[in-house]
């Protein structure tokens, strides 16, 4: 009888202490998740009132988009700072782009490098297209960030340090790097990625030669919308190469492709030949084309 009445006790007073401590930012993050911004931000409030940085960088998030509140750009920016005194990440990487956004470099360059060193991949990623811009690039420095938001798992540096690899810009050129970390960045979802790899292994560059793979890989890009990929794929079902010969979907692909601006004479020579039915089946299927959305990345 005592022992239960000491786990009821215990139980009781865990309750009263969980009313007294209220909700807690992770209920305001799920909230949030959920599209209950106004929810969400009457949780999160008072934590960023009292002090929480994580809920001022919610509150700033908030007025920046205009989620559970009116977009107020000035209260965002205010929010952001508050958060961004305490050392978050996300928040420096937010209020930089605020005065990047406002082209005031001077301002918003030193919130990147605080939240590109505080480890935001985002940060680091948008330091190295600094550093790879401008009239006299700086490619180690791009590299070395690129190289760490890629390390991190950001498809988009991924990309660009394989296409570093590729041009030996800042690093000795080196087209197995390149494929690698190419591969890494299609595998995320990536178009342009998926294109450059296919590419490469449609062509043995770097990684060992295989059309099948590499045509499956250019019409994963041309799916997602790369009109680059989306001409490349019209030739090989024109041709057959990688692919079973398709005059449909070569013709379906290069309209897709012209659409996109990237017109194609011999592609038109080709689908000239073809009949009447095929060009009005690949312009039926051509109208119906919505490119694909990547998947999400695994949790």
């Amino acid at each position: 009888m005592l022992h239960r009445l000491a786990i009821g006790l215990g139980l009781a007073l865990a309750l009263s202490a969980q009313s007294v401590n209220g909700p807690t930012f992770e209920e305001a993050v799920a909230l949030f998740q959920d599209r209950n911004f106004t929810a969400a931000l009457e949780i999160a409030e008072p934590l960023a009132t009292g002090g929480d940085a994580r809920a001022m960088a919610m509150m700033g998030a908030a007025y920046q988009s205009g989620r559970g509140v009116a977009q107020d750009i000035a209260k965002a920016t205010a929010w952001f700072e508050q958060a961004a005194a305490k050392g978050h990440p996300g928040a420096e990487f937010s209020l930089a782009l605020i005065y990047l956004d406002a082209g005031d470099m001077a301002k918003g360059k030193p919130f990147l490098e605080k939240a590109a060193l505080g480890g935001n991949a985002q940060a680091q990623h948008n330091l190295a297209l600094i550093a790879a811009n401008g009239d006299a690039p700086d490619w180690k420095l791009a590299l070395s960030w690129f190289e760490k938001a890629a390390l991190a798992g950001f498809a988009e540096s991924q990309y660009n340090l394989g296409i570093l690899y590729a041009e030996g810009r800042g690093v000795e050129k080196n087209p197995v790097k390149a494929a690698e970390w190419f591969a890494k960045a299609a595998t995320q979802g990536l178009a342009d990625a998926a294109l450059d790899y296919g590419v490469m292994v449609f062509r043995g560059d770097g990684v060992q030669k295989d059309e099948k793979i590499g045509a499956q890989w250019l019409v994963i890009a041309a799916r997602r919308g790369n009109v680059v990929a989306q001409n490349r794929v019209a030739r090989l079902f024109a041709t057959g190469r990688g692919v079973a010969l398709d005059p449909v979907e070569a013709m379906k692909w290069n309209i897709l492709a012209a659409k996109g601006g990237r017109p194609d004479d011999w592609l038109e020579a080709y689908a000239a030949r073809q009949t009447a039915d095929q060009k009005a089946e690949a312009s039926t299927r051509a109208a119906a084309f919505a490119p694909e959305t990547p998947p999400a990345p695994a949790e």
